[in-house]
């Protein structure tokens, strides 16, 4: 998962921001029990921090604790119901949970908030494919493609479309 953005100029929100910062970084270098513990203290100290929240999530989702990771995600939803990083975390989880249907409602939520955000449309069309619509995950991941990713999720994207294979109107053009 792709971290989360930067908070803007209130200044709560910066703090909550900064509070998170050192357990960021313990994602980024592959070291989630360290930063879940580092996240709990944060939690301790400030329940209504949404980023500790998330950041709980992304780490729970690192070790395949997927459960924990939807329960994480929505309690950063609770606390920012705009928090784009935290709703496509939850399509994510809840996706791999069996969840289908709800990490469907997540991802196009994502998309109603910011129309054409490439993470929302990249969960989308994983939870279509789940979910056997075969036509809407190839629409979602052709248009996720779109958006220009990166590399490593591009190729992923592109290998999946490869399995669900092109649809009939490509084979009237």
């Amino acid at each position: 998962m792709k971290p989360s953005r930067e908070p803007e100029t209130d200044p709560e929100d910066a703090a909550r921001w900064e509070a998170v910062e050192e357990a960021t970084e313990l994602l980024i270098d592959g070291n989630p029990h360290d930063a879940l513990y580092l996240l709990r203290m944060i939690v301790r100290a400030d329940p209504r921090n949404p980023y500790a929240f998330y950041y709980i999530g992304t780490a729970m989702f690192e070790v395949g604790r997927f459960d924990a990771a939807v329960d994480a995600y929505e309690a950063a939803l609770r606390l920012s119901p705009r928090y784009m990083a935290a709703r496509v975390g939850l399509s994510h989880s809840l996706r791999i949970e069996g969840n289908l249907d709800v990490a469907i409602h997540h991802a196009r939520k994502a998309l109603e908030q910011v129309p054409g955000d490439g993470d929302a449309l990249f969960a989308l069309g994983l939870a279509l494919a789940s979910s056997k619509d075969r036509v809407g995950a190839v629409r979602a991941l052709r248009a996720f493609l779109e958006t220009h990713p990166e590399l490593e999720v591009t190729l992923e994207a592109q290998a999946m479309l490869e399995k669900l294979g092109p649809l009939e109107e490509d084979d009237d053009n």
